[in-house]
């Protein structure tokens, strides 16, 4: 089926429940057996992700525009699905326990409003290993989301150019810093556990006079400070925020490029947002976890279609200046429409 990807991508998106081989064969009028030997056969993974968003990103990129590339993990559960090396359990740290689910890594070029994903990897925990506590067996992967952290950078490092890369507490390693600063020449904002220590000078460094910056008194201004196992200087700046629930939160975040202010920094990790209204639009609008499909590889290709739909959205969103939620709500409306015409005309008697 040559225009499979474009059929499948469609009807995610003008779907609103469970996406089905049936359900699709029965909307288009195509047969069941082609829809689900298309998705089991086809090979939908990170680099047709990249292929498919290519053209896109390097229009985008072409621009005086600041490139930001963010990354965040986010994970879907999936109660019900038969346990797998994909769907397993996996620590959340929103929730503060293990859920069963899929954890994915991606990748998000931002440039001036428009959010694509240019790369992602699923985490599969493919290995067993014994918990020397409690005795009992449990699932590991092979390849830690730090390392697949930096494979996924290096890969969008050779593909295309961007000024900052931005990333959580859970990526600010120093491995990771490395990898961006010295390896690649590409500077970062990255956010900290409170519990990080640095020196405060270069002196300080070399004498192991080490703090934790949460004794710090850090206002609205930036202060130069070095980690232990790393040779160049960052900036720390300390972010104050009131969230919803009208707590006050803290965000300590480390920024490799000590030319900027405290307003650029905060006003740039900013932008790292958008990863998170990207996991919200996959997972609402393009049916990233509304397949029942039962193996690995229907699994992730779904999962892979659901992000290449989610391009399309975003796409049409600077066509027609709505959001995601916005368009999907026209497409409910007028699929309600329909059927409420249907069944109007399913009532109307019919003339003797």
């Amino acid at each position: 089926m040559k225009n499979f990807v474009d059929l499948y991508t469609d009807y995610l998106i003008s779907s609103s429940s469970y996406t089905t081989a049936t359900g699709m064969a029965s909307l288009l009028s195509i047969k069941h057996d082609k829809i689900t030997k298309a998705l089991s056969s086809g090979v939908y993974d990170s680099k047709f992700l990249w292929k498919y968003a290519k053209p896109y990103i390097q229009e985008l990129t072409q621009s005086k525009e600041r490139i930001i590339l963010s990354f965040d993990d986010s994970i879907e559960e999936k109660q019900y699905t038969d346990e797998s090396e994909l769907n397993c359990w996996h620590y959340d740290h929103v929730f503060g326990r293990s859920v069963k689910g899929i954890n994915f890594l991606s990748a998000l070029v931002e440039v001036a409003g428009m959010r694509l994903p240019c790369a992602v990897e699923f985490i599969k925990k493919d290995v067993w290993e014994t918990d020397l506590k409690t005795g009992k067996k449990k699932r590991k992967s092979k390849i830690t989301k730090n390392e697949l952290f930096r494979n996924m950078l290096r890969e969008c490092y050779g593909k295309f150019q961007f000024d900052y890369v931005l990333a959580d507490s859970w990526y600010s390693s120093i491995e990771n810093m490395i990898c961006s600063k010295k390896e690649l020449k590409t500077d970062f904002i990255m956010a900290l556990k409170s519990n990080r220590k640095v020196a405060l000078s270069l002196e300080d460094k070399q004498n192991e006079t080490y703090i934790g910056i949460e004794t710090l008194q850090l206002g609205q201004q930036t202060v130069e400070i070095w980690f232990e196992n790393l040779d160049f200087p960052l900036l720390l700046t300390k972010q104050v925020f009131k969230n919803e629930n009208g707590t006050v939160g803290e965000l300590y975040l480390a920024c490799s490029d000590l030319n900027l202010s405290y307003e650029e920094i905060t006003t740039i990790y900013k932008k790292r947002w958008a990863v998170e209204e990207y996991h919200k639009s996959i997972k609402s609008n393009t049916g990233f976890s509304k397949s029942p499909t039962k193996i690995i590889k229907t699994q992730t290709n779904h999962f892979v279609l659901s992000i290449v739909a989610y391009i399309k959205l975003e796409w049409l969103k600077q066509r027609t200046g709505k959001n995601h939620f916005a368009m999907k709500a026209q497409i409910y409306l007028s699929a309600q429409q329909a059927a409420y015409a249907e069944l109007k005309k399913l009532s109307t008697p019919r003339a003797a």
